[in-house]
């Protein structure tokens, strides 16, 4: 590669023939799928817009000068990491292609993929904490293990660690920022503390890469080309990336969740969650003396004032002890 200029990087452009086919596949058949159903479709038009960007961002990511020096310049190489594991992910998320899947087949085949996008098997691969466990592993995985080294020796695995970016990227944001069909459907004040969660290796990663005093990518860094930084500034300008550029997107996406639930009452209804609702709704219930199975309305009158006797009760039993 030439020495990485504005002039080098914009002019690094290369078809990707493998990655344009992916995207194209993905985005067209979206495209059909959505257009298919789009008599009945829940679907918005600025979600079909989301998730064919998002195919479009994954070959540019590839096929342009990101993608031409992410193994001459390992900074090059994180921000080729972030776009593919978080940008990607989020914008593929936000188009529901689940939803426009199930909107788009038979009425009489819909009930039966419903149950199965639904099931025990599927919830469990999309379950928050699986795809928190995903993103992490594969984050710690490949900058903090030799893998850099492996990937420098068999150019076949930077497309495996592509996909595999990609794939945990979309499995974590899933339950997070979907509003899926899925079996699990958490709470959105359980959202945000899992988008918290996950800073946690991407600051880790982070950190560990910006203080080393070692090289820990020895075959890899061997390989760069006379013009590159030296090794150690290298890995110090990629973590410091991976420490502010992620935790800044993934409190980006942790936003606009927060933005979306202020602005949706019926999300707002969900803010706590199924199970921490039926608990509050389980304690009303007992102080008006009611089923807790019965359907009562937490925000009526009455829930009011029993949840105002409680109040005063606990303030009564504090003033004794103390």
């Amino acid at each position: 590669m030439e020495p990485l200029t504005w002039a080098s990087f914009l002019g690094s452009w290369r078809l990707a023939p493998g990655w344009l086919a992916v995207c194209v596949v993905l985005a067209g058949g979206y495209l059909f799928l959505w257009l298919r159903g789009r008599g009945r479709s829940t679907v918005r038009t600025w979600r079909a817009v989301s998730f064919v960007l998002g195919c479009a961002i994954l070959w540019v990511c590839i096929a342009s000068g990101v993608g031409a020096y992410s193994m001459s310049v390992f900074w090059m190489h994180m921000v080729l990491h972030l776009t593919l594991i978080m940008v990607v992910p989020i914008l593929l998320v936000l188009g529901h292609p689940i939803t426009v899947a199930l909107e788009s087949a038979p009425a009489d085949r819909q009930s039966r993929a419903r149950r199965l996008v639904s099931s025990r098997p599927v919830g469990l691969l999309t379950h928050p904490a699986a795809g928190l466990a995903i993103y992490t592993v594969v984050i710690v995985a490949t900058h903090l293990t030799g893998f850099m080294d492996q990937m420098a020796m068999h150019p076949w695995l930077m497309t495996g660690e592509q996909v595999l970016y990609v794939v945990a990227g979309y499995l974590f944001f899933l339950p997070l920022l979907g509003e899926e069909p899925l079996h699990s459907d958490p709470g959105y004040l359980l959202r945000l503390v899992l988008f918290l969660i996950a800073m946690l290796p991407d600051t880790v990663v982070g950190i560990v890469l910006l203080q080393t005093t070692s090289n820990p990518f020895p075959m890899m860094m061997a390989m760069h080309p006379r013009w590159a930084p030296p090794a150690l500034a290298d890995i110090h300008a990629a973590g410091g990336l991976m420490w502010a550029a992620g935790d800044g997107l993934m409190m980006f996406a942790a936003v606009g969740l927060m933005i979306s639930v202020v602005t949706s009452p019926a999300k707002r209804e969900r803010m706590t969650g199924s199970w921490l609702d039926a608990v509050r709704r389980g304690v009303i219930a007992t102080e008006v003396g009611a089923d807790p199975k019965e359907q009562l309305d937490p925000d009526s009158d009455e829930a009011l004032e029993a949840y105002n006797r409680m109040l005063h009760r606990l303030a009564g039993e504090q003033d004794k002890r103390s």
